[in-house]
């Protein structure tokens, strides 16, 4: 069974804080690879991505797309999201759907759109920042049942406009159990020019496949 991952790459700190005024953001970004949750969408190869983001009060709404490599039809994906962030008890919060949309997929091998629900929530714990997220789909990728998707991750800056993280995942598969994996990953990034960021990152999975070492270009607008 093939895995689609999103790139919506949580940094492992607290996430983003309610604006008081709308607030529509930008980004574009060129990686060497499109990994998710440990398993590349590009056969390894090269990927373009790219988004944009309204915010009001703490309330979100987002379209992002991707170059995809399925050995397929398959060359896109296109996500949209909604939800509302916002904090309490010195915790910050984020919760919301997710819709995952491949527009030339073929339709032979089941349904390949699917919808997920997530939750999350974040602190800082001095120079530390820690977030967990849980995901559910109830049709996952392919028409292939209930899944799970649980992950955690610390950060930090080391120097200044330097920052390191480490995350780890779960993917859970109702029907499919057999299928179910853990997926790491550790990286250091950065910005250069003072607004073109950087992401070096180191992908693996426990049962060693997809080992994988991918940098990512990003530049980001109306922040």
């Amino acid at each position: 069974m093939k895995i689609k991952y999103l790139a919506l790459g949580l940094a492992a700190c607290a996430f983003t804080a309610p604006v008081a005024a709308q607030e529509v953001t930008g980004n574009v970004a060129l990686g060497s690879d499109y990994v998710f949750r440990g398993i590349t969408q590009t056969d390894g190869g090269p990927a373009i991505s790219g988004g944009f983001d309204v915010e009001a009060e703490g309330f979100y709404v987002g379209v992002w797309g991707s170059s995809v490599d399925f050995s397929d039809d398959t060359t896109m994906e296109l996500d949209l999201y909604g939800g509302y962030a916002f904090s309490g008890a010195g915790f910050d919060y984020d919760i919301g759907v997710i819709y995952y949309a491949y527009p030339d997929s073929p339709s032979a091998g089941g349904d390949q759109n699917f919808v997920e629900f997530y939750g999350g929530i974040g602190r800082s714990f001095g120079p530390v920042g820690w977030d967990a997220k849980l995901s559910y789909s109830p049709e996952f990728y392919g028409e292939t049942g209930q899944a799970w998707y649980l992950e955690t991750g610390l950060g930090m800056e080391v120097f200044e406009g330097i920052s390191v993280d480490g995350r780890i995942g779960a993917s859970r598969f109702d029907d499919f159990p057999g299928a179910d994996y853990e997926d790491y990953q550790l990286g250091v990034s950065g910005t250069v020019f003072g607004n073109v960021g950087w992401d070096l990152r180191y992908h693996d999975l426990s049962d060693g496949g997809d080992e994988s070492v991918v940098v990512t270009f990003s530049q980001s607008f109306g922040d």
